[in-house]
């Protein structure tokens, strides 16, 4: 598999700069977007909003890397990001939409600021903090001058970074009565998020509010909206971020039971495995939802779009356009001119444009017309309860794929995919 264009951009600058040595000498280097700028555009190369995008020499190292300024940066061990951790069994509370509103879909989310805009409209963010609120911020900012103390990975003390006017990115700021909220948002499910995007907004209203500064992350993923409230505990530390509240809900309701994904499996045919792509090895069905919902909105992106702007790694990338590509959803161009790209195929543009509950049922029909998922679904109801990796391998090597030929273990990886993909479409009877 061929190096992202960021891999290759990184590891010019690395042997160039010694950038190694110097972090392992100095505890930190420093680079300017001057120096970044001649290898690729610093706006992308410096963009890693979560650890799975970071370059490989970066995570070889344990490297992140933050800026100082409007056009410097410090790489080093420090410890960046925020885990995620999703409560599945959580509640999801239903909210309606102000009928007046036609200038906004809920039913059609394919961005971030449509994610927050629909979520405000409709009370949620009123909800959330238990106060009525206006949208007063957003958009891009210097953040002043501060200081602030951040983990090293490897050293016994924090590590102290004075910033001088860098530039950040506000995705939203809501103010109330008693609070200020500053919302980063990401139109897709994650399983950490920088640290950064919250705190350097976090330290610059801090300076201009004397009302109590309230940093929020939110996913919006598969129709859900979920929220992690957070404070820093001191507001010099960095690393003293601690998740103080967590809630999920939905405009509308699914609709969803189980004798629709069971009419479902009736009426579906199954179809011939397909030739030339691989069974599937992208184990978070959702993941490959998000995927499908960011090429509606952006109608054709490259592997390097993905890489850069979602949650994926390189690898990642190319295990889930293989996978919405098995199941008929995504088709892969190639010129000369532009490269590899991807884009919905008509049938996966149909289906993104439903209504949230026919489109999952759809999705549910693209799966279950692959005979190991149809099989493995129909075991699941009739016993009752989720398969064994054993049995999804039986019915695997009964459907005889030819996955056994490289050793059990990776038919028994590939098996774990169909599994996960049976969680998410009993899920979706549970929301």
């Amino acid at each position: 598999m061929s190096q992202s264009k960021n891999d290759a951009a990184w590891e010019k600058l690395f042997n160039t700069h010694h950038i190694i040595e110097q972090v392992n000498n100095n505890g930190v280097y420093e680079i300017s977007a001057v120096n970044i700028n001649k290898q690729r555009e610093a706006r992308l190369m410096t963009k890693f909003d979560h650890h799975i995008q970071l370059p490989t020499l970066f995570k070889q190292n344990n490297f992140t890397i933050q800026p100082n300024s409007r056009g410097t940066y410090l790489i080093g061990r420090f410890v960046s990001y925020q885990p995620i951790l999703d409560d599945e069994s959580s509640d999801i509370e239903e909210v309606s939409f102000p009928t007046h509103i036609e200038t906004i879909n809920p039913e059609n989310i394919y961005s971030e600021s449509a994610a927050l805009l629909c979520a405000f409209n409709a009370g949620i963010i009123s909800r959330l903090l238990e106060e009525e609120v206006s949208l007063t911020v957003l958009g891009r900012m210097s953040t002043g001058r501060f200081s602030y103390f951040i983990n090293d990975s490897q050293r016994g003390s924090p590590y102290e970074i004075t910033v001088n006017n860098s530039q950040l990115e506000i995705d939203a700021g809501f103010e109330g009565q008693r609070g200020f909220a500053l919302v980063e948002a990401k139109n897709e499910s994650v399983q950490d998020f920088l640290v950064r995007q919250l705190y350097y907004p976090y330290r610059l209203w801090k300076s201009k509010t004397t009302k109590t500064v309230i940093p929020i992350f939110m996913s919006y993923s598969n129709d859900i909206f979920s929220f992690y409230v957070f404070l820093f505990e001191q507001e010099h530390n960095y690393n003293s971020i601690k998740l103080v509240n967590r809630k999920k809900y939905r405009i509308g309701s699914s609709e969803i039971e189980l004798p629709n994904i069971v009419g479902v499996l009736a009426q579906t045919v199954i179809v011939p495995e397909p030739d030339d792509i691989p069974f599937p090895q992208a184990d978070s069905f959702s993941r490959i939802v998000d995927l499908l919902t960011q090429l509606h909105g952006a109608t054709m992106l490259s592997p390097d779009d993905i890489t850069t702007n979602y949650a994926f790694d390189f690898r990642q990338t190319h295990y889930y356009t293989r996978a919405g590509m098995y199941l008929g959803l995504i088709e892969r161009h190639q010129s000369r001119d532009q490269g590899v790209s991807y884009t919905l195929t008509p049938r996966g543009a149909t289906i993104m444009a439903k209504r949230p509950q026919a489109r999952s049922l759809a999705l549910v029909e693209c799966i279950l017309e692959h005979e190991v998922f149809n099989q493995t679904l129909r075991l699941y109801l009739n016993q009752a309860g989720r398969p064994t990796p054993e049995q999804v391998v039986e019915i695997m090597n009964m459907a005889q794929l030819g996955l056994d030929k490289d050793g059990s273990t990776t038919i028994r990886r590939r098996a774990g995919t169909v599994l996960s993909w049976m969680d998410w479409i009993m899920a979706l009877t549970r929301r």
